[in-house]
């Protein structure tokens, strides 16, 4: 089981629901996992209704299952700051390197460096051992950038091989990629059934595969359920419409039969998505993948729902 889950996804598709509910599904009974964003959106805060998430780790909640889970928002300028003191004991000149916009000057210029910044400290944590050896947290989430973006924003050696062939951040980012391109990471893709996402997905899987990123599952999200198909619109339409009022009328609906067109029209409609959505999934099959599907959720993704969509993710196997 990889230890760094990384979720990505067509803007649009839930990714950061999905980061969140992941990450209550892997906190199993005694087990500690770490939720991490990097976009600065602030997103996770917004579905766990806790504070804005700060640079340092704390727990946001408890998951169903008996694990913790902690949250942490990794800001570029902090995490320099860190870096600087890590490798060059600045302390207090960093400080002032910040004060007079050296750090926002570095982290902007050189966005390859932003990039192993960001992803190096997720990197760290999931390398991190306590004192009697293990893990601090037996799997770190990370909220990664979306579909179109991820595999530059992981592919961190490559964006900074131009800037730094050789000192400490040329050595940061081998070590971070040693972690990227590992069996302890898994990259996840979120996607809808319609086209856009799907293809998406696709040209996402791509392009990891492509830099040798590890692809881990198709996370399909919001889906809903089918209530008919094109073989039930048939086989009703054909019974014709009279038919239709009749079972109307005999179950108690008042004015059937001004009733059975809107009605046809509405199960048209929902065969037609019905058809579009296998279409999709036959696509998504063809990835070569395994997948998780996600239920859309009529009240929206509040914290309750969050659960349950973690609860759903535990019972396809998330975590095993």
């Amino acid at each position: 089981m990889s230890r760094l889950q990384v979720v990505s996804g067509k803007g649009g598709t839930g990714k950061t629901t999905v980061a969140a509910a992941l990450a209550l599904a892997l906190a199993t009974e005694g087990k500690r996992t770490l939720l991490v964003e990097v976009e600065g959106r602030q997103g996770i805060a917004q579905l766990f209704e806790t504070e804005a998430l700060r640079y340092e780790e704390r727990k946001i909640a408890v998951s169903a299952a008996g694990g913790e889970v902690f949250a942490l928002a990794i800001d570029a300028e902090r995490a320099l700051l860190d870096y600087l003191q890590m490798f060059y004991k600045l302390g207090s000149a960093g400080r002032a390197l910040k004060k007079i916009g050296a750090i926002d000057f570095a982290t902007t210029i050189a966005p390859g460096v932003r990039d192993v910044l960001l992803t190096g400290k997720a990197c760290e944590a999931v390398r991190r051992r306590d004192k009697q050896g293990r893990y601090v947290y037996d799997h770190v989430v990370m909220d990664a950038p979306p579909t179109g973006r991820v595999t530059r924003f992981l592919n961190v050696n490559d964006e900074v091989a131009g800037l730094a062939r050789i000192g400490p951040i040329h050595h940061q980012a081998q070590s971070v990629m040693r972690v990227l391109k590992s069996a302890d990471t898994a990259v996840h893709l979120v996607t809808l059934l319609e086209e856009m996402p799907v293809q998406e997905t696709a040209d996402g899987v791509a392009e990891l595969r492509a830099a040798g990123l590890p692809v881990g599952k198709v996370i399909v999200n919001m889906v809903r359920p089918h209530v008919l198909d094109e073989d039930a619109v048939r086989e009703v339409s054909e019974g014709g419409r009279a038919a239709v009022a009749e079972a109307l009328g005999s179950a108690g609906v008042p004015e059937a039969a001004e009733l059975v067109g809107p009605l046809l029209e509405q199960a048209a409609e929902h065969a037609e998505r019905v058809g579009l959505e296998r279409s999709q999934r036959r696509l998504l099959t063809g990835l070569g993948l395994d997948s998780h599907e996600l239920p859309m959720l009529g009240d929206g993704v509040e914290l309750a729902g969050l659960y349950q969509l973690a609860s759903e993710l535990r019972k396809q196997g998330a975590g095993e």
